[in-house]
């Protein structure tokens, strides 16, 4: 992974690149795993969640391996600037967190047991890094899709602040807002732990269990 230079520091909307209003290359057709389509509309009774927890390599293999989810994809949300490249990403320089979009059956996998996964997958208590992985890209965060998902997950990070203080760990910096624009990334980062089986996986977490039943309702 390319580290930035800079002091980790979020740019204003000024100071953030200005990208392009295409991108400049295309979403890969399929999911090299399970074999299905990795853009939009997906078929109907799935639902979508945006998930950033360090390097979007090992983080999406968390997902893809998970029973109920349709599909996976990495891209970048969160910044300022359009139809982002990844070296522009890890500049530091729009914004963007390295993020997992995660199409899922909730009648197999409900909302609440992505944020299970989620918060045992990474330390969310780091700002802007991961492991030794370090600069804005690598920030956790949580991208909601509905008011449902946004109240479940912020008392899902309410209920593991809870047990991670006990665990003597600091406060949560996850940030949990509505989704803006999702920019996928580059067709090499798709899945790149089944192109690249040796290839690096940041993903660790802390080793705190998540409770379960952390919050009513589901997406």
């Amino acid at each position: 992974m390319l580290f930035p230079t800079r002091e980790p520091r979020l740019p204003t909307p000024g100071e953030a690149l200005k990208g392009r209003p295409e991108p400049e290359f295309p979403l890969q057709e399929r999911h090299t795993v399970l074999g299905t389509p990795l853009g939009g509309p997906y078929p109907a009774g799935l639902e979508v969640a945006d998930f950033a927890l360090g390097c979007f390599w090992g983080a999406e293999r968390k997902f893809w391996q998970t029973e109920g989810v349709w599909t996976t994809l990495v891209g970048y949300q969160g910044g300022h600037t359009p139809h982002p490249a990844y070296e522009e990403v890890c500049s530091g320089l729009t914004g963007h967190t390295e993020v997992v979009r995660v199409v899922f059956d909730p009648s197999v996998v409900p909302y609440p047991a992505l944020l299970k996964l989620f918060w045992e997958s990474h330390n969310p208590t780091q700002g802007f890094r991961q492991g030794n992985d370090r600069g804005t890209q690598y920030r956790s965060a949580v991208y909601t899709h509905s008011p449902t998902q946004q109240t479940t997950a912020e008392a899902s990070r309410d209920s593991y602040q809870q047990v991670l203080n006990a665990a003597g760990y600091g406060p949560i910096t996850t940030e949990i807002l509505p989704a803006g624009p999702f920019w996928y990334a580059e067709t090499y980062h798709q899945q790149y732990l089944d192109k690249n089986p040796a290839g690096y996986c940041g993903i660790g977490g802390t080793g705190v269990s998540c409770p379960t039943g952390i919050a009513p309702g589901g997406s």
